[in-house]
């Protein structure tokens, strides 16, 4: 009888045996023992199993315990709205995350602009006599020609990216 009522018990209470093992202050193989009749806990033990389940010992001791249906579907259909909010959060959450990002990444490309249009590439001045001079410049040179090519593209994409991330209403 503690066998089956311990194992249909934890189960309803929606604990696993390495779960109720850590309240309790044993290993899970204890539980096992338990659940599989193979040992029975001490008095003392009991008590600490009733507390932990919420159970009065003598349901633990006596009869099969039955769980009603309907408690069951209630149950589960209150955990599944609790993860249904808490999956639609997580989706709100990275939605956000993922629209401010992409505003970022269009201020950051606007502002490399402002910064390039100012600049009015000075590297073109230098001489290009002294190889390191003439690698620097090539290479400023480079960076800069590949950002004007390659940035509109990115900030296409990212207001596009914001318009889609944009919060319904």
């Amino acid at each position: 009888m503690l066998s089956q009522n311990l194992k249909t018990i934890r189960k309803s209470k929606g604990l696993s045996q390495q779960e109720l093992a850590v309240k309790l202050n044993v290993v899970r193989q204890t539980i096992s023992k338990w659940e599989q009749g193979l040992s029975v806990p001490d008095s003392e033990m009991l008590i600490s199993i009733s507390e932990v389940l919420e159970t009065p010992v003598s349901i633990l001791l006596g009869e099969n315990v039955v769980l009603p249906e309907a408690d069951t579907l209630k149950a589960i259909s209150e955990k599944l709205e609790v993860i249904n909010l808490q999956m639609a959060q997580k989706k709100n959450t990275r939605r956000k995350i993922i629209h401010w990002s992409l505003i970022g990444l269009c201020a950051i490309i606007m502002a490399i602009f402002v910064v390039l249009y100012f600049w009015k590439s000075p590297y073109q001045a230098w001489n290009y006599a002294d190889p390191e001079t003439a690698v620097l410049g090539v290479a400023f040179h480079s960076l800069e020609w590949l950002f004007v090519r390659v940035a509109p593209l990115a900030f296409v994409g990212a207001i596009i990216g914001i318009v889609l991330t944009r919060k319904k209403s």
